[in-house]
This record gives structure tokens, C-alpha cells and sequence, in this order.
């Protein structure tokens, strides 16, 4: 059975091969390892080995939310099965991207046939910003695998005639909205599809309204027992997170518009971006020849009557429009993760089109795998974020004698977790201010937009420190360590 299966599906298969070597190769040295992935494990790991609970997850860039606590869960296995190196929960966010792969090949045969399967499948696991996302820990990176799952088990139980997979589509989409809430965005085209069917089962006196009503409730039910450890936090926390998002959506001078008409003007250069960074490798020039083609075939499509009759298509279009109209209402600069639940459908449609084309399909599918491939990740040098910060700590252990010391971060764009949590790893003699005061203070200072001037230093850590002179400094990959001990002299030098 698996010899015939290969045998079918090799072309899947050196996909598949491919898209892990694309994630997975020297994914220690590539993965990103900041402020929060090192606040993450830290979390992950308190749980594992004090059994604390969380009940809330990530928080959010904006609007001081927090995310619900199942991404946490999630790849807790991962990292107690690696013993607690990060590099575990990385391979598991790249496995669950490689699945991905797999996934959108199954959806687009089923939806489609198989040549835009492969064609989706392939282009999905070259493109160098989906490979960006897929190797490291961070929530939004599980977007496109339970977006598409949520949208696949969903309209798969109005052509089945199955509605039981409502409760696997609420189940997706819990991990969705604990991804990121961004995730929201998928509800106005499917919402819509929901009440015409309703509509529609109503009119007909169908038999199929009670089944349908009654797995729409079992499956909202469970979006709302999923919402439990969140509620619990707000009780607790005098309803924190529920007033930051009521603020969110109602103080909308610089969050949101709700006026869906106000998001036309910017859905052209919405469309060019997504293409941009999904299919042209970030290259402006590429990127906006095929979003000219793109859009041209969109219309055509649309147009047609023979390619309307698919209801996929209609899905598939409504499914990027809805997306980019949601987006176009966000008043602020729209980052790459945020389209995160568009990947799976803009590859999905650009194969049906490539597919369909006659004229710009072989072009246009040069013309992204070439772009694709020439932005691949390791035409650069590693980051080694995650081997700096272990060197960075090493160095620390050996010259701190022995004795307790206190520690401080002073960056721009990063905070302490990861330096705290490979300390903690190595069983590091660190005491933390206020609960301490050691004889001497570490002081990593990432020197980017930012002056590495430990002494005098408005930041707490090193404030609290107190008087303190420069006892020696080092600098490893860019980074610069001081190691500060008191004063005797009674002022700062």
C-alpha cells in the first residue's frame, strides 16, 4: 500500500522532501531566538517542571491582549521530548508547516484537481517568507495550517452533507484565534455562506436544518468552552483582556475602521503587498506584474460563467477578498504575519490560475519559482541568535567566580527572556533584583540603534544596581558584555 502510494504521489513526495529541507536545515543556526521565544519557553517550561498553569497565552503587539493559552500547550510536548532545548519546539512549528505542504495539496486535489495540487503545494514550500515563518517559535506561525483546516472542514460539511465537521472546523479555529485574533477575519465570508445556507434550509423545509443547527450549536459551544481559561484570567484580573479588546474595536482612531467601504482605496496596494511578499520573493518589480496578472485572472475567472459554476472558486475568491477588506480596515502597518491566514488561499489560487492560463500560466509559474528561489533563506548567513546567546552565557558563568550575580539587557528591539532562560538551563548563580543585591552585575548590551553605556544608565536593572564602575567588557558576534561591580569610591565612574 505505501509502495503504490509513492508510486502515485512521487512528485508529492520530493515536494514534501523539499519543504523539509527548506525548514529544517540547520534549523538551529537559522531559527529566531528572541525576547519572545525566550519568554515562551520560559512559560512552557514552568509549566512542565512546577506544573503551573496558564491560562492566557502570548500577548498581543496591541492593545495589551493576550491570546488564549493553547498555542502554549500545544508545543509543550515538544520541548519537554528535546529536554528542554528550544531547537524542539522549532522542529514541531516547521512540521506543522511541512504539513501544511500536505494539507494544501489534499485541499486543492479535492477542490480542484491534481495539477493545481502540485502546483499550490510546490510554490507554497519555496516561498521564502512562508519559509521564514515555519522555524521558529512564534503563535502566528501556526496561522495557515488551522486556517485552512478551519475553512476545509467547514464548507466540506455543506458538500458532504456531514455537518458533524463543524465541530472539527470550531476546533481549528480555536487553535486559529490562539494563533493570533487577526484570525477574526475569516469569519465575515464564511458567516455569510452560513446564513444563506440557513436561509436557504428554511425556505426548502430541508431535512437538513435540524442536523445543521444542531452541530452549529455543539460546535459553538465548544468555541466557548475553549474561551474558559480566558474568562477565568478576566475574573481574576478584573476583566483585563475583554476591556482591552472592547477598546480595541471601539477606540478606533488608530485600530480599526468599521466602515467596509473605507477599505477600497487600499485594496490594490493591500493585493500588490500579499503577492509581493508570498510570490515574488519581496522583489517591488516581479511583485507587481504578477499582482497585474493576478488580478486580471481573478476577474476573468469571476466573469465566466462556465469557472462560477465551481463553487471553490467562489470560495476560494471570496475567501482573499473578505481577508484583504478586513486587513484594508486596520489603520496601522500591516506586517507579513497578519496576513498569515491568506497564505494557504493566495497559492491555492494563483496554481488554479496558473492552471487555467494559457497565455501567463508557464510564465507566471517561472516567474514566482525563480524569485522564490533566488530569496531562499540560506543564500545568507545564519543569525546563530539562539548559539550567541548560549556563548554570551557561557562567558558569564565562567567569570562570575562562582559568586551570585545580577543580570541586565539593555537593547532596542528585544528584552530578556532568552539570556534568562539558557541561565536558568545552566543552573547559573543569577539573583534578581530587588529580591538581591549581588556583588556584581552582567550587562549584554545588543548595540543596535542604541549607545552600549552601562554606566549611568537610566535602565532598572542597571540602576538599581548602584554605584558601580567597568570591572571588564568583552564582544561576541556584535555583542558587548560588561561586567560591573561597586564602587568603592561611592559614585559611578
Amino acid at each position: 500500500m505505501l509502495k503504490n502510494f509513492f508510486k502515485k504521489y512521487w512528485l508529492l513526495v520530493a515536494i514534501l522532501i523539499l519543504a523539509s529541507f527548506l525548514r529544517l536545515y540547520r534549523i538551529s543556526d537559522y531559527m529566531e531566538f528572541l525576547g519572545d521565544q525566550g519568554r515562551d519557553v520560559v512559560i512552557i517550561k514552568d509549566f512542565l517542571k512546577n506544573g503551573n498553569l496558564f491560562f492566557i497565552g502570548p500577548q498581543t503587539s496591541i492593545g495589551n491582549m493576550y491570546l488564549g493559552p493553547y498555542f502554549y500547550y500545544l508545543i509543550a510536548p515538544s520541548l519537554l521530548i528535546a529536554n528542554y532545548n528550544p531547537v524542539g519546539p522549532a522542529v514541531f512549528i516547521a512540521l506543522i508547516n511541512i504539513a501544511t505542504v500536505a494539507l494544501i495539496f489534499f485541499v486543492s486535489k479535492k477542490w480542484f484537481n491534481l495539477k493545481i495540487a502540485y502546483i499550490a503545494s510546490f510554490l507554497f514550500s519555496i516561498s521564502p517568507v512562508v519559509i521564514k515563518f515555519s522555524n521558529f517559535i512564534w503563535n502566528p506561525n501556526i496561522m495557515p495550517f488551522f486556517s485552512l483546516l478551519f475553512v476545509y472542514f467547514f464548507f466540506e460539511s455543506f458538500h458532504s452533507k456531514k455537518f458533524h465537521y463543524f465541530l472539527y472546523a470550531s476546533l481549528a479555529f480555536v487553535m486559529v484565534m490562539n494563533s493570533h485574533y487577526l484570525g477574526l477575519a475569516l469569519l465575515p465570508f464564511v458567516g455569510l455562506f452560513w446564513i444563506y445556507n440557513l436561509i436557504k434550509f428554511i425556505r426548502n423545509k430541508s431535512s437538513q436544518l435540524k442536523p445543521f443547527l444542531k452541530y452549529t450549536l455543539l460546535a459553538f459551544l465548544i468555541f466557548i468552552v475553549s474561551l474558559t481559561p480566558q474568562i477565568l484570567f478576566d475574573i481574576k484580573h478584573n476583566g483585563q483582556n475583554i476591556k482591552s479588546l472592547l477598546t480595541f474595536f471601539t477606540y478606533r482612531e488608530t485600530t480599526v475602521n468599521i466602515k467596509a467601504y473605507k477599505a477600497i482605496p487600499e485594496l490594490p496596494s493591500l493585493f500588490n503587498q500579499v503577492n509581493t511578499r508570498l510570490l515574488a520573493g519581496k522583489n517591488e518589480t516581479a511583485g507587481l506584474v504578477i499582482s497585474i496578472i493576478f488580478a486580471i485572472s481573478l476577474i476573468f475567472v469571476f466573469i465566466k460563467k462556465s469557472l462560477r459554476s465551481n463553487t471553490y472558486n467562489l470560495i476560494s475568491i471570496f475567501w482573499l477578498l473578505s481577508g484583504l477588506i478586513c486587513l484594508a480596515l486596520y489603520k496601522q502597518h500591516v506586517y507579513d504575519h497578519y496576513f498569515a491566514f491568506l497564505f494557504p488561499v493566495v497559492f491555492i489560487l494563483i496554481a488554479f490560475l496558473i492552471s487555467k492560463s494559457k497565455i501567463f500560466g508557464i510564465p507566471l509559474f517561472i516567474l514566482i519559482t525563480v524569485f522564490s528561489l533566488i530569496e531562499i533563506p540560506f543564500r545568507w548567513q545564519p543569525n546563530y541568535q539562539l548559539k550567541t546567546t548560549t556563548q554570551i552565557v557561557d562567558l558569564i558563568i565562567s567569570n562570575s567566580n562562582d559568586q551570585d550575580f545580577n543580570f541586565a539587557l539593555l537593547a532596542k528591539q528585544n528584552y530578556d527572556p532568552t539570556y534568562r532562560y539558557i541561565l536558568d538551563s545552566k543552573k547559573a548563580k543569577l539573583v534578581n533584583l530587588p529580591v538581591k543585591l549581588a556583588s556584581q552585575l552582567f550587562v549584554v548590551c545588543e548595540p543596535f540603534q542604541i549607545d552600549c553605556n552601562p554606566i549611568n544608565n537610566p535602565e532598572w536593572a542597571v540602576a538599581a544596581f548602584g554605584w558601580a564602575k567597568i570591572d571588564n567588557q568583552w564582544e561576541i558576534n556584535g555583542i558587548k558584555i560588561f561586567k560591573l561591580i561597586h564602587n568603592p569610591n561611592g559614585k559611578k565612574e
